[in-house]
């Protein structure tokens, strides 16, 4: 059995301010690093043996903070980043035309190979995702990774785990170091594979974190 946790980036200056980020960075607050603070006393008594982040600076930060309590350094991985937004980056939601509010629409609604104008596709994210988690099965034996991305890439992660297409109607709720476990294994009772045993757990937060960009 290969576990593997998935946790999302600290609090960000771009959340707080309701702006897009997609693969444009903000440095986190400093709730952000309390945040990812709390999740590394979490974590370090849990056997992690590899940290692997995005390479976007919002997760390296955050990588980095929980690097300090694992004793790990981390590495770092350009297939977790988020799903590149397109001609939305940097936008503040509440200043979208309808019209851009509905290229928004697409990544979340179900549409079919959704895609933002000069952005990148769920399906695109959906096989990069996957296989940054499958090549968590070619690290040696007893391995406990963590992967440290973003709110939408880890929920199309979570979705493909579960078999839900790429395009899916984004139900699942990730809020700011949130934290999730996936697993490789053969049970009599799961279809064998990749298995979700839990998601977008705050447990180990003592304020409450962003969902995106609202509360």
């Amino acid at each position: 059995m290969t576990q593997v946790y998935l946790i999302r980036h600290g609090e960000t200056e771009w959340n707080v301010a309701r702006r897009i980020q997609g693969q444009t960075d903000s440095k986190l607050t400093s709730l952000g690093e309390l945040q990812a603070r709390q999740a590394g006393k979490r974590l370090k008594n849990m056997g992690i043996t590899h940290i692997i982040a995005s390479d976007l600076g919002r997760t390296r930060q955050t990588a980095q903070l929980l690097a300090e309590y694992c004793r790990i350094e981390p590495t770092f991985d350009s297939r977790l980043r988020e799903l590149n937004m397109g001609i939305l980056e940097q936008r503040r939601v509440d200043s979208l035309t309808p019209e851009e509010e509905q290229q928004r629409m697409l990544i979340l609604d179900g549409t079919p190979n959704g895609r933002i104008p000069q952005g990148e596709s769920l399906t695109e994210l959906s096989t990069r995702m996957r296989a940054a988690l499958d090549d968590c099965k070619m690290l040696p034996e007893g391995s406990r990774p963590i992967l440290v991305s973003h709110g939408i890439a880890l929920g199309s992660l979570l979705g493909n785990v579960l078999g839900l297409p790429p395009y899916a109607e984004r139900r699942l709720r990730l809020r700011n170091c949130s934290l999730s476990l996936v697993e490789s294994q053969n049970s009599p009772w799961l279809a064998p594979g990749w298995i979700v045993e839990f998601a977008g757990d705050t447990q180990h937060l003592t304020a409450d974190a962003l969902d995106e960009i609202q509360r």
